[in-house]
């Protein structure tokens, strides 16, 4: 087929005006999704979108897909995409702290590893205590993040949340009894990966307080008054006494600032 693959379908936007090869993607994906079984949901629901007289294009059908009607796979690509939001996601503290910054996405790594080693110390479960890590805050893809100046006024239906976004995807059985398990405090494994969320907050304000924001240090306080494990406390103490950047400055070559292009350091 000319200006394609030959496995192309016939492009019935030829001709039309839509906006910059967009709706030529749009009936591509409908013509392709005919054939292929399994996809009819999308195309009922996600009609082409239609120029209007002046030539732009109109959305009205797209964004009203009836997730029942997709199929696993693709409710599980959704869920990736939606994860993503959350690299997009500000941590809201910072504002009131008046440095650092962090998304939910960072956040989230992090606290999962907190969790993890949390989990090793304590002689816990240490995929149970990470997978709780890992969902703990995908709602906010939805919600956004609220930090503790919002929460007093306002709230978020969190388990609706994440119920929606997992829905489809067959995790549902798995998430949200973690959810629950987590909001309850109702394992070992929960109580340390609460505590993993707040350790990682620590270890952000510990940064900050080493880089000179004095508040930082009230903050740290907070935190370590809401931990609830052994394990935590001792991580959150050994955190607070350590420079934030020793690991690198002081690590196993100390002499690294003396070489040059790879060469041994001078005595």
């Amino acid at each position: 087929m000319q200006g394609g693959r030959g496995d192309d379908p016939p492009d019935p936007c030829k001709g039309k005006s839509f906006s910059r090869g967009f709706g030529r993607w749009l009936a591509i994906r409908s013509a392709t999704d005919r054939e292929r079984p399994g996809r009819a949901g999308w195309n009922r629901h996600c009609r082409l979108a239609r120029p209007q007289s002046d030539g732009r294009m109109t959305t009205d059908d797209l964004g009203k897909v009836d997730m029942s009607d997709r199929d696993r796979l693709t409710r599980l690509a959704d869920l990736v995409f939606e994860a993503g939001m959350l690299r997009k996601t500000p941590r809201t503290g910072y504002q009131f702290l008046g440095s650092g910054s962090e998304n939910v996405a960072e956040h989230s790594f992090r606290t999962a590893l907190i969790g993890f080693t949390l989990a090793m110390q304590a002689g816990a479960d240490p995929y149970r205590t990470m997978a709780m890590c890992l969902f703990h805050d995908l709602h906010e893809a939805r919600t956004g993040d609220f930090n503790y100046v919002n929460k007093l006024y306002n709230t978020a239906d969190s388990r609706r949340a994440l119920a929606d976004a997992v829905a489809g995807t067959g995790l549902s059985a798995v998430v949200l009894p973690l959810h629950d398990e987590l909001e309850d405090a109702a394992s070992l494994e929960a109580r340390l990966a609460q505590d993993a969320d707040q350790i990682d907050l620590i270890a952000n304000l510990k940064e900050e307080l080493d880089l000179g924001n004095r508040y930082a240090s009230a903050w740290i306080d907070a935190a370590m008054a809401r931990l609830r494990t052994d394990a935590g406390r001792e991580l959150a103490r050994t955190l607070a006494e350590t420079d934030h950047a020793e690991w690198w400055f002081n690590g196993p070559d100390r002499q690294w600032w003396n070489r040059k292009n790879g060469t041994a350091p001078k005595d």
